[in-house]
């Protein structure tokens, strides 16, 4: 076997590669088209614009939405911020709850808390043990007070595939506004919006081999109320969303966007045999090792194990020539479990043992055969260090 360049990246949930064809069209943003996007009076402006715009073309076409329905910002942490707390201030007092699910990303819970404190009621929902959520208690949990139902499209730790369309059929019978985070399902798995009944929706730049500090916020026409700004400015963004784009950036998004909607096919028959190819490489040379979440519907780009006793953080520190990880990258700060792996039912010393791997589109079928047999003799010396 051919030995790859070290180290090996695998954590393709926490950030993507930029690819460099995206790349290739920021660059004149960055140099010769430098100008505001929003001055209106000259061509330097005019080009900016058409670059924003054009982006903002690209991004609908991939999710099945028109151009004016894509709201540019700086990432999905934003995006679900101003639709979850946007809404929920838009549809105050006459709606004062909210539902979620516990496996949600940090942002999207903090926001939920941030609106408890404000004095709105939040239900946050269990998953199943394999992560997926249960559509009855969902519509059981919806009362005349609600208004806003958000619930993630792809998670982010164990790679679980929610039902958007049936939630989103759900809500709109009970006449209650739907989001979805969708930072880990844009690119990857098909998303028409045009067919599913989504109101709102969270997209980040930096999961689909875009730039960082980008993302878009899809905000369907037929929304009776929109959300309200959180910042107050220029009214850019049809007023939900203030201050001057970033063309190098949104042009970033816009082009990876594209490539996606071209490449998406290719890019999940080579992850899922990528992927099927560690999975099965480490469970036909090792005991005790569990796949976290639904094996069935989930995104094949991401595998959550647990290998029985063998500590996550030494494991990690172990195979330094891998960049694989212990869970979200929004919360490694965090001494807490995985809140995650702990809805799933995990104990906190199942938790302890269990590491994140992802697969995309620049991974090598040479790499996942080098991180396999790393993974394998690291495991077999942490379980008999004599």
């Amino acid at each position: 076997m051919t030995r790859p360049n070290l180290p090996i990246y695998l954590d393709y949930q926490a950030t993507t590669p930029l690819d460099e064809r995206a790349l290739d069209v920021m660059m004149p943003y960055l140099t010769s088209k430098f100008g505001n996007p929003h001055s209106i009076n000259h061509s330097f402006g005019w080009e900016a614009d058409a670059g924003v715009e054009l982006a903002r073309e690209q991004i609908a076409s991939l999710i099945g939405a028109d151009d004016e329905e894509v709201i540019f910002t700086s990432g999905a942490t934003e995006s679900n911020n101003l639709a979850i707390k946007g809404m929920a201030y838009a549809l105050y007092p006459d709606k004062t709850h909210l539902v979620t699910v516990a496996t949600e990303h940090s942002c999207v819970l903090e926001s939920c808390r941030a609106l408890e404190q404000s004095g709105l009621a939040v239900t946050y929902l269990p998953v199943q043990p394999d992560g997926l959520l249960d559509l009855d208690r969902l519509r059981d949990s919806i009362t005349d007070q609600t208004g806003l139902v958000t619930v993630m499209a792809v998670n982010n730790e164990i790679g679980v595939i929610q039902d958007i369309a049936a939630i989103g059929q759900i809500c709109r019978d009970k006449g209650v506004v739907f989001h979805t985070d969708a930072a880990q399902g844009v690119g990857k798995i098909p998303l028409d919006l045009a067919e599913m009944p989504v109101d709102l929706m969270s997209i980040s730049g930096h999961k689909l081999y875009g730039p960082k500090g980008i993302g878009a916020l899809y905000v369907s026409e037929e929304l009776k109320t929109r959300p309200l700004p959180l910042m107050s400015g220029g009214g850019q963004e049809r007023g939900l969303r203030s201050g001057t784009l970033a063309p190098a950036l949104c042009a970033g998004l816009g082009a990876a966007c594209a490539l996606a909607e071209k490449e998406m096919e290719q890019d999940n028959i080579h992850v899922a045999k990528l992927s099927r190819q560690l999975y099965e490489t480490i469970t036909s040379e090792l005991e005790g090792v569990t796949l976290n979440g639904s094996a069935d519907k989930r995104w094949p780009g991401n595998l959550n194990l647990t290998f029985s006793g063998v500590k996550s953080d030494l494991l990690v520190k172990g195979i330094r020539d891998l960049a694989i990880s212990t869970g979200s990258a929004c919360s490694t700060a965090k001494p807490k479990p995985s809140h995650v792996l702990t809805a799933l039912g995990l104990d906190r010393k199942q938790i302890d043992c269990s590491v994140r791997i992802g697969f995309g589109r620049m991974t090598t079928r040479a790499e996942v055969e080098f991180a396999a047999g790393l993974i394998i003799d690291t495991v077999r010396k942490a379980r008999n260090p004599y």
